[in-house]
C-alpha cells in the first residue's frame, strides 16, 4: 500500500517507518525540514515538505502523494519527563495534536484517503476495578493536567471516528519504552531513578501499561493492513503496579531502590499528577489487539531480567 506518515521522526516514527518499509509498503513522510527530508530519502522514504500548521501546504502534500492510508503520529513531547518540562511543552503539544491533526485529517478527506490511523493514550482510562478496554472512556475527572489532556485526546478520537467516508482507527498506546524513550537505559527517567528522584507514591498502587516502541510499530502496521474501524489498546500483556515495576526497573539499572513518599508529600512536590500516576492509574487490556491484529507484544525487559535474577 501507499502510506502517508505524519510524525515520522520521533521515537515511534523511526521504527514505524522501518516496519512499513520491511513489509513492502510505499511510504511518504511529512516533514518541514530539508535536513529530515534528506534523511528520509536515504531511508527509502519519499519526503513531503510542509509545515503541519499550513493547511493548504498539507493538503497539497497529501493530495500529491495519492496515499491509500494516512498514519498520524503528531506529538511534541520534551526530552525530559518532569512536571516542569511537561507543563512547558503542553501548549504546543496540544496545538500540534488539535490544529496540526485537523489539517492532516482534512487533507486526507480531500485526497480521498481510505483509512486513517491516529495515536492516542491507553493509560488515562477512568479509574476502576479490572483492566480498561476499548469501551472504557478516558478520565475527565483526574488531576487537572491529565483531565485536560484526556479531554483533548477524547476530542481528537471523536473527530476521527465521526469523519464520514473514512475508516478511522484510534490506537491507544501504553507507556513507551525502548530506544529513544524516557525509559531507555540512557533516557531521562532512568537518570532520575539513578538519582532517586522518581519515588513510589503512597502504596504505589497505580497500574501502568507498557509497550515497546518496536511493538508499537508492528501493531500500527497490522492495523493499517487489517484493522477494523474503531479503537485498539496497544499494550503488553502485563500491566504492573508502580511498586513492582519501579523496583525492578531500578534493579535493572543497577540503581538504588526507589524512595517512597506519602501522598501528601507527593502532592506538595509533584502535584496531583504525581498522585494520579502513582496511585490511581488503571491498567489496560490488549485482548482486542491480540485477537484482531495478531498482536504479540514482548514482555517488559526489566521484569524479564528481574525474574531471571530471582530465579538465579
Amino acid at each position: 500500500m501507499r502510506i502517508f506518515v505524519a510524525g515520522a521522526t520521533g521515537a515511534i516514527g523511526r521504527p514505524l517507518i522501518a516496519q512499513l518499509l520491511a513489509q513492502g509498503h510505499d511510504v511518504v513522510a511529512l516533514t518541514r525540514s530539508l535536513e529530515n527530508a534528506q534523511t528520509l530519502t536515504e531511508q527509502g522514504v519519499e519526503p513531503a515538505i510542509a509545515d503541519v500548521f499550513d493547511a493548504d501546504a498539507v493538503k497539497a502534500a497529501i493530495i500529491g502523494a495519492h496515499p491509500e492510508v494516512v498514519i498520524e503520529q503528531l506529538t511534541a513531547l520534551p526530552k525530559t519527563y518532569t512536571a516542569e518540562s511537561m507543563s512547558a511543552a503542553a501548549p504546543f503539544n496540544q496545538r500540534i495534536r488539535l490544529e496540526g491533526g485537523a489539517n492532516v485529517l482534512a487533507a486526507a478527506q480531500a485526497a480521498g484517503v481510505r483509512r486513517y490511523l491516529r495515536q492516542s493514550i491507553a493509560f488515562w482510562a477512568v479509574p476502576g476495578t479490572g483492566l480498561a478496554d476499548e469501551e472504557t472512556p478516558l478520565s475527565l475527572d483526574a488531576s487537572p493536567a491529565v483531565a485536560a489532556d484526556a479531554r483533548t485526546v477524547t476530542e481528537i478520537e471523536r473527530r476521527l471516528l465521526e469523519t464520514p467516508n473514512l475508516e478511522g482507527i484510534v490506537l491507544r498506546y501504553g507507556f513507551f519504552y525502548g530506544p529513544g524513550t524516557w525509559f531507555a537505559a540512557d533516557g531521562d527517567v532512568a537518570n532520575q531513578v539513578r538519582q532517586q528522584q522518581f519515588p513510589i507514591v503512597g502504596n504505589g498502587e497505580g497500574v501502568w501499561s507498557w509497550v515497546h516502541v518496536e511493538d508499537v510499530a508492528i501493531a500500527t502496521v497490522a492495523a493499517a493492513e487489517q484493522g477494523n474501524p474503531g479503537i485498539y489498546l496497544i499494550t503488553n500483556d502485563r500491566p504492573l503496579e508502580v511498586r513492582e515495576w519501579l523496583c525492578a526497573y531500578a534493579q535493572w539499572l543497577n540503581a538504588p531502590p526507589p524512595p517512597q513518599v506519602s501522598v501528601e508529600e507527593a502532592l506538595r512536590i509533584g502535584g496531583a499528577d504525581a498522585v494520579y500516576y502513582g496511585t490511581q492509574m488503571r491498567g489496560a487490556s490488549n485482548a482486542k489487539a491480540k485477537r484482531e491484529l495478531n498482536f504479540q507484544p514482548r514482555p517488559l525487559e526489566w521484569m524479564v531480567d528481574s525474574a531471571v535474577a530471582h530465579a538465579g
